[in-house]
């Protein structure tokens, strides 16, 4: 079986005998020609795999030959093989996009590591990614029954993550494998969170120590905004609602020429949901304190009105109860049309001490997945779902926003208020008429279910959250399961399962990004 079909345009060809003859004996078929418009005849009778251009030949040049080429295989990876090192030259051919550079005299093994690299990349990384992940993968079992903290599980949550990330990129049955690593993970994860989470909520009453937890929703301005105000910095804060760490690492890569970037994770509070998560981080405050000292400001569950309309006051009342003075803005963006009309007046913002913006798409496109079928299709899996966000983030006004912002003096921080994680497995719940919609965790009074895998709290004031009723309890759904009522449960379980939910305990949803990046150009 032939290692790929190459073409060799060189006006020395009778020259490279040996060295066609070392490629053959590797297992690739070699065409030469002396010319390049015999190169482009070639070219329009068969597909190459790569093909080899000389860069100095009478007739045509090779960087004639090379746009021809490119017309008529827009694909086909060009090495470019010169005598000549002129800046200009290599300017022109990279210009042009050339897949590789090559100076004459050229020996076999360079040609060989250039086909390597343009024709064999993919199969060779995914036969070393597969094999590293292999090899980490007892590694990983072990650590997920070693995790005793919170920097543990962060630790371990990103382990998964790189590898998901470098397994999405190969076609491999090992994402199977990290797929059931990942669910064995978030079990563990949930029994962590049971044993843990109303010791961490205890510990952000006044007074009590913070040791052993991670940093939890209502202290992200104490902890990440206020230093760096204290310093004098001006803050951009860009909030995207519903933002996997996993999404994070995509969008960084995109970031990585503009800012120097700090990277650092926090975790979301229960529910995971932004009427709990996104109102406690703007606040400072826990749920049952925002409801109780700002009722005005608090929207019950069972309320009509949206959930998340009163966070500029939050923000507000936040910084008049650290007596803080910094000027401040909060803009929220749900539509391209909002967007524009947000950086028509970015300027303007530089005055503020603080600028806050929302970004919706993230949560606009899971809850639009799980009600149209056409974006389901196109957000079929994980990959696909990164791959979407990554599309908005480079089309869309953010990537404006940052390019604008890598060119000011402001320390920008990039944040969520919770993950998703994507549910397979349906848990049966019983509930009256009053109690909330959401699939990943349940409020009210005499909730009936028989899943032992479930996080009950039965005492609401205990973990910081209102309790409408002197009887209300809280449910969350635990690795990738979500509620189902019994009646309609076929038609409920197919039209929910494999969505991205939110509000229950997950790596996914919790273990969120907080970044702090300075722009390169500052």
């Amino acid at each position: 079986m032939s290692n790929g079909l190459l073409l060799w345009a060189d006006d020395e060809i009778e020259l490279l005998k040996a060295h066609i003859l070392f490629l053959e004996k590797k297992g690739y078929e070699v065409v030469t020609v002396t010319n390049g418009t015999d190169a482009i005849d070639q070219c329009r009778t068969q597909n190459f795999d790569l093909v080899l251009l000389d860069e100095m030949m009478p007739g045509l040049s090779g960087l004639e030959t090379l746009q021809k080429i490119k017309e008529i295989m827009p694909a086909v990876p060009v090495v470019m093989v010169t005598k000549s090192e002129e800046e200009n030259i290599m300017d022109q051919a990279i210009g042009s996009k050339i897949a590789d550079y090559l100076i004459k005299p050229v020996n076999p093994n360079q040609i060989l590591l250039t086909l390597k690299k343009n024709i064999h990349r993919k199969e060779i990384v995914a036969e070393v990614t597969q094999s590293g992940y292999q090899q980490d993968f007892s590694q990983i079992s072990m650590q997920i029954g070693m995790c005793r903290s919170h920097t543990d599980w962060t630790e371990l949550y990103k382990r998964l993550v790189r590898w998901e990330l470098e397994l999405s990129g190969t076609d491999s049955n090992m994402t199977e494998m990290l797929q059931m690593q990942k669910e064995e993970a978030n079990n563990a994860f949930a029994k962590f969170i049971k044993g843990n989470y109303a010791g961490w909520i205890a510990s952000l009453t006044p007074g009590a120590t913070a040791e052993g937890r991670p940093t939890l929703s209502p202290e992200v301005f104490k902890r990440k905004v206020f230093p760096l105000l204290n310093k004098g910095e001006k803050v951009f804060m860009v909030v995207i609602d519903n933002f996997r760490y996993d999404q994070w690492r995509i969008i960084a890569r995109e970031l990585g020429d503009l800012f120097d970037i700090d990277e650092d994770l926090y975790f979301s509070i229960l529910p995971t949901a932004t009427q709990y998560a996104r109102n406690a981080i703007f606040s400072g405050l826990m749920p049952n304190k925002i409801a109780k000292m700002f009722p005005e400001l608090w929207v019950d569950e069972d309320e009509e009105e949206g959930k998340n309309l009163n966070e500029g006051p939050l923000i507000k009342t936040q910084l008049e109860r650290y007596r803080r003075h910094d000027t401040f803005s909060y803009t929220k963006i749900n539509d391209s049309a909002g967007a524009e009309k947000f950086m028509q007046k970015f300027n303007q913002l530089g005055h503020n001490a603080l600028n806050v913006v929302v970004f919706n798409f993230i949560d606009m496109l899971s809850h639009a997945r799980t009600e149209s079928k056409m974006v389901r299709e196109l957000a079929s899996n994980e990959s696909a779902y990164r791959s979407i966000t990554l599309s908005w983030f480079r089309h869309s006004v953010i990537s404006e926003l940052f390019k604008q912002l890598a060119q000011t003096n402001c320390r920008v921080v990039v944040t969520t208020d919770h993950g998703s994680i994507r549910v397979s497995k349906p848990v049966k719940i019983v509930g009256d008429r009053n109690t909330n919609t959401n699939l990943r965790y349940k409020l009210g009074k005499n909730l009936g279910y028989s899943d032992k895998d479930l996080f009950t709290i039965k005492e609401p004031a205990k973990v910081q959250l209102p309790a409408p009723n002197l009887s209300t309890s809280y449910v969350f759904a635990t690795g990738n399961s979500f509620f189902a009522y019994p009646n309609n449960y076929n038609y409920y379980v197919s039209y929910y399962k494999d969505t991205f939910q939110h509000g229950g305990i997950s790596m996914e949803e919790m273990i969120i990004p907080i970044i702090t990046m300075t722009g390169k150009k500052r």
